[in-house]
């Protein structure tokens, strides 16, 4: 069982920026790969990013966020990191860490693959 915490939401003028972490602990070996959703209220869950544990698969992003957003891990530490710049207003969500055992091919998107949730943090973007 692996268990996610994530830390580092607030409040953030539109064009700034925002680093998220995402600590795992417990089994964290069994995980393949890390990812990042997001849901804004009365919306539906929406992926932003995914990373590998491993090497030999790829990084992937939402087109929302694509060369705003990156994600990255330190595997020694067990964390995950979400840096967010240039955020817009539409960026205002509760963020959430997840974690997948397996390996994916297209689409890696679907909230329902991913086994393991944090309990969110709260990101809000100021016009």
């Amino acid at each position: 069982q692996v268990q996610l915490v994530e830390s580092g939401g607030g409040l953030v003028q539109a064009g700034g920026s925002l680093r998220l972490s995402c600590l795992a602990s417990g089994r964290t070996s069994s995980t393949y790969a890390m990812a990042w959703f997001r849901q804004a209220p009365g919306k539906e869950r929406e992926f932003v990013a995914r990373i590998p544990r491993r090497s030999g698969d790829n990084t992937y992003y939402a087109d929302s966020v694509k060369g705003r957003f990156t994600v990255s891990s330190d595997n020694a530490n067990d964390t995950v990191y979400l840096q967010m710049n240039s955020v817009k207003p539409e960026d205002t969500a509760v963020y959430y860490c997840a974690a997948d055992r397996f390996y994916r091919p297209a689409p890696r998107n679907i909230p329902s693959d991913y086994d393991t949730w944090g309990q969110g943090t709260q990101v809000t973007v100021s016009s």
